[in-house]
């Protein structure tokens, strides 16, 4: 089922300054105009905004609606007989062959599961399908039931076959879900979209999953400044920024999309080793990348690891294109090394840099 952090990013908020066209396009980019052609609608379990700033683009704001719900077809278990769904449904029984535009979102989702060794993993869903926080009959399932769901999670029992374009679930009972990393992938897709169409200045918003394209057209060469929500504070208040140009941010969380239930509140981000929701030290995760895919993906791995293993993770030299903003409970801000100089708390904000030398294993 995708998860849909419906806002989860917890309203990373999109502070327009100044314009400059350089994204590669099929067609030749349109003027830019400073009031966007904008338009939302409820998809993939979320509201999806795609905001259009290349004059008389107006049109292609449907194309790539279009695109989201070919994707939400596909990959969400909510639509009966989905690529997904049939895939979960012959677990243990044989292998499903699926679309040229289902595989490449198959084969990212293994990469990552294998590239954070498990703490992105793309067969959670017997967890998640116990657990449904987000959706009708949100529950806390019985310690039994948990403990016959975790053999069932392990993406090494995900077999792809890219020369049949099949894939199989060894185990009766397996589940694949892609919360994780779905809405990142057809956002990018949507991008690709816009840019063969002309546009390259726009927002795409999908619950969250924010890309800009370009830079904001308030100016000339300079970025859009997005601003990451405080999870403790009102929507759009925002306890720092950034600067972005032709780059994707996500957030994971602990805010908005829980399950309170006897006296306990749970987030929807899950420890595989446990079925439980986390219950670390971290508020949220917020990465910045060139592609969403990666970063929505990443954005779970690495709060899985806590703030100094997720720093460590992203701060690999395989990450260099990469950068994450740690958030933790007792309002530290831990950035990784490319956002050091660019990344700035906002004033009386209530937080404060963290220094990631002090980190305890514990965190």
């Amino acid at each position: 089922m995708l998860r849909k952090r419906q806002s989860i990013i917890a309203a990373i908020i999109l502070l327009m300054l100044p314009l400059v066209l350089t994204a590669c396009t099929t067609k030749k980019a349109a003027p830019v105009i400073s009031e966007p052609y904008k338009s939302s609608k409820f998809m993939l379990g979320t509201i999806c905004t795609l905001s259009i700033y290349n004059k008389g683009k107006k049109d292609v704001l449907q194309k790539g609606f279009d695109r989201i719900e070919r994707t939400e077809n596909q990959a969400t278990l909510t639509k009966a007989h989905s690529e997904l769904d049939k895939i979960n449904a012959n677990a243990g029984i044989k292998p499903v062959k699926v679309s040229e535009d289902m595989w490449p979102l198959m084969e990212k989702a293994m990469y990552y599961s294998k590239n954070s060794a498990g703490a992105f993993d793309m067969s959670i869903g017997a967890i998640t399908n116990l657990w449904k926080i987000g959706l009708p009959g949100a529950r806390v399932p019985a310690q039994s039931e948990i403990d016959q769901a975790l053999p069932l999670v392990d993406y090494h029992d995900v077999k792809l076959d890219a020369s049949k374009r099949t894939v199989y679930l060894t185990k009766k009972g397996m589940r694949l879900d892609f919360g994780g990393i779905a809405k990142g992938y057809v956002a990018d897709q949507v991008r690709e979209v816009f840019r063969k169409n002309g546009v390259n200045t726009a927002i795409i918003d999908l619950g969250g999953n924010v890309v800009v394209m370009g830079n904001s057209p308030a100016g000339k060469n300079k970025p859009w400044q997005v601003g990451v929500q405080d999870p403790y504070g009102t929507r759009g208040t925002s306890l720092g920024t950034l600067p972005a140009k032709n780059l994707s941010v996500v957030t994971a969380g602990i805010y908005e999309k829980y399950l309170k239930a006897n006296g306990h509140t749970y987030i929807y981000l899950f420890d595989m080793k446990t079925g439980y929701p986390y219950e670390n030290n971290l508020a949220g995760v917020t990465i910045v990348s060139p592609k969403s895919v990666d970063g929505d993906a990443l954005s779970n791995a690495a709060f899985n690891k806590g703030v100094k293993g997720g720093l460590a993770y992203i701060n690999g030299k395989h990450r260099k294109d990469i950068q994450a903003v740690f958030v933790t409970k007792d309002k530290q801000v831990y950035v990784s090394n490319g956002l050091k100089k660019t990344f700035k708390l906002t004033k009386n904000s209530g937080y404060k840099m963290g220094d990631a030398k002090k980190l305890t294993g514990n965190e």
